[in-house]
């Protein structure tokens, strides 16, 4: 009977170092995404200013010269954002406030791109813009390697602006573009340069010479 009560006695006691295993490591994991979402509410917060500077700025057009204004109102903050959405993604696909933090970004990134649009046309500024549409990977094998190739062209031209949607978001604005491009979920990942729709995957020597382009358009020769 003692053996048999000594074997209890290490069962109870492995069962309870498993439990507070389990438990410690369900606490650190928690207490580590929780850090991450309150740095994505930080960083949201600055853009939110940033932008509303933007506007602002804008609006004083009429009243400033154009070298008064900035070439690049996109908030480095809001590729930081970007990037770590990603990694939200990848660890935290089903939380809401990742999903929050998901839609704001991208109505963000759509107020920028309407700005920015506006400055270029009325002070010239560097800037090409491509609308990058995805989805999950898992329904669009592409797509990853698609962001890849943005990537590499972005630090390729300093004056290019890729804004990233995921096409099959529940959200109004980017549904909107959707629709005004006529985004089809087949032909994803889609690209739209100077409204042109460019539908699957796309390398870099393509889209090179389509920057290139866009960037003459303007009277802008981009130099590399």
């Amino acid at each position: 009977m003692s053996e048999q009560k000594i074997d209890w006695q290490k069962y109870l006691i492995v069962f309870c170092i498993t439990a507070l295993l389990f438990i410690t490591a369900g606490y650190l994991s928690n207490r580590f995404s929780n850090k991450k979402l309150s740095q994505l509410k930080d960083i949201q917060d600055k853009i939110s200013i940033d932008i509303l500077s933007s506007e602002t700025q804008f609006s004083l057009l009429s009243e400033l010269s154009c070298k008064n204004v900035s070439g690049s109102l996109l908030s480095g903050e809001l590729d930081n954002l970007g990037r770590k959405l990603e990694w939200g993604d990848e660890n935290l696909s089903d939380n809401e406030t990742l999903l929050y933090l998901k839609k704001y970004y991208f109505l963000l990134e759509i107020k920028d791109y309407l700005l920015m649009k506006k400055i270029s046309a009325r002070c010239g500024t560097k800037a090409a813009f491509v609308l990058y549409f995805y989805t999950t990977l898992e329904e669009c094998a592409a797509c990853e390697k698609q962001g890849i190739v943005l990537s590499t062209l972005r630090d390729q031209y300093p004056g290019l602006r890729v804004y990233s949607f995921d096409s099959g978001i529940d959200l109004s604005a980017v549904q909107a573009m959707v629709q005004i491009y006529k985004i089809k979920d087949a032909e994803l990942p889609v690209l739209v340069i100077d409204d042109d729709l460019l539908t699957g995957f796309r390398g870099v020597e393509e889209l090179s010479g389509l920057i290139e382009k866009s960037f003459k358009l303007q009277g802008i020769e981009e130099s590399l």
